[in-house]
């Protein structure tokens, strides 16, 4: 009989087992956890959106000559003929939620959310097919009050996960309205004039994007858009006063920023504040986390003219420059030797978990191996229940650290609560105690 072949997984996609001393996993879900706490203390609701959508939400919001629409995006047409479209970002599905579930009401609304995109591009380091972000949106709020509350709790983040060491906030105005439109005529202007000196790309670009040569990463490019005129001499009094509040209100909330001039949005709806935190430490791939205003979006999806303003970070990056967290190791295992010590345990080790205290148990092998898988495991203590034990009533504990062993009743089970307390250090705290022994009884 011929071998069945196992499939391959997708290129760009990974599989991540949590538990091991490498385990990616460790350090990708401290990022989430990390993220989720912070944005709690800064009022921001969880919000869920689909992860795929009509393929012109994000046409529209990201634009048809995008490289991302006309080149990045996983569409496909559904069984009823419809053109489906995974999601390749947060910010369009939730914009669109806004206006089509009545969010508005809630204005000025705070949500995040994290979880897979899907974008056909080059696996690299730190990029996959189906990668996984990080949002955070402020919808309904023109302040500058909301771009500065954002960039704060960006920076909190990366402090709180230990990597802002090396990394820079950089910062930049696309000024409003009237500001983007002169700026965009001077610079259609200059990049006309030096057409000939331009790379294949930006000469594409010049009428559909032109913004987007000042960041191109082709060496023919730059000393072109290295004399290109910044935005600064096209800001309305508006506009630099906008400017002028986030970056003194990031200066009153003591986080470092520099201005990078050539910090570009391409599309329409961008406005205002755009902002990068760059780090060497990737590589060529060194933004960690990038967002900006895009006021002009909502209504290009057909709802109301909204002010928003958000950011996005890659968790797969984001987990690449961390430490790997401690792995949580059980507290106690337990060894039960026959059938009668199995059941026994089973009640044994659900009050345990009841109680808070992180348990496993050996199901097999004999005793010498589940002793020996108990101290690979990490757990402080082995607790050992055989047929003798249970005819004394007792239940042998062993301190897998001193080697100390003792036995404890199998009638007061807070008494063996109580000892996995004082080797956890945790038995200075009566009312932990008390929950334990209530749980107990």
């Amino acid at each position: 009989m011929a071998k069945i072949e196992t499939p391959r997984p997708v290129r760009g996609t990974q599989d991540m087992l949590g538990g091991t001393t490498e385990a990616f996993q460790e350090r990708f879900a401290h990022v989430v956890a990390t993220f989720d706490r912070v944005r709690k203390l800064y009022g921001f609701q969880r919000v869920e959106v689909p992860v795929f959508e009509s393929t012109a939400v994000f046409a529209r919001s990201l634009g048809e000559s995008t490289d991302v629409v006309s080149k990045e995006m996983y569409t496909f047409d559904d069984r009823g003929g419809d053109s489906i479209t995974l999601r390749p970002e947060f910010t369009a599905g939730i914009s669109r939620a806004y206006i089509t579930e009545g969010w508005q009401q809630y204005a000025p609304l705070k949500v995040a959310t994290h979880g897979p995109l899907f974008r056909y591009e080059r696996p690299q380091k730190g990029r996959f097919r189906q990668f996984h972000q990080l949002d955070a949106e402020i919808i309904g709020a023109a302040e500058p009050g909301a771009d500065v509350e954002l960039l704060v709790m960006a920076d909190q983040l990366l402090k709180e996960l230990g990597i802002d060491d090396g990394v820079t906030l950089t910062l930049n105005t696309l000024g409003d309205a009237a500001s983007r439109d002169a700026w965009r005529g001077a610079l259609i202007a200059h990049f006309e004039a030096h057409r000939g000196e331009l790379s294949e790309d930006s000469v594409d670009r010049l009428q559909r994007n032109p913004l987007r040569i000042l960041d191109s990463k082709d060496p023919r490019d730059r000393p072109v858009a290295d004399s290109a005129p910044d935005i600064d001499a096209y800001l309305t009094d508006e506009a630099r006063s906008f400017f002028d509040k986030v970056t003194s209100g990031l200066d009153a909330a003591g986080v470092a920023w520099e201005r990078n001039a050539r910090l570009v949005r391409g599309l329409d709806y961008y406005r205002h504040t755009a902002f990068e935190f760059v780090t060497d430490r990737l590589g060529a791939q060194g933004t960690v986390l990038g967002g900006g205003r895009y006021d002009g979006l909502i209504e290009n999806l057909g709802g109301p003219a909204t002010p928003a303003v958000g950011w996005a970070a890659g968790i797969e990056r984001l987990a690449m420059l961390v430490d790997a967290p401690e792995i949580e190791k059980p507290t106690v295992a337990i060894i039960p030797m026959g059938e009668a010590a199995e059941v026994k345990a089973t009640g044994i080790i659900a009050d345990l978990r009841r109680a808070g205290i992180a348990c496993d148990m050996g199901f097999r092998g004999n005793m010498k191996k589940r002793m020996q898988r108990a101290n690979a495991s990490g757990a402080l203590f082995a607790a050992i229940l055989g047929d003798d034990e249970i005819a004394q009533g007792v239940m042998a504990l062993k301190n897998l650290r001193s080697g100390e062993q003792q036995e404890v009743p199998l009638t007061s089970p807070y008494e063996l609560l109580k000892m996995l307390l004082v080797g956890e250090g945790m038995a200075r705290n009566p009312a932990l105690l008390e929950g334990v022994k209530a749980t107990a009884d």
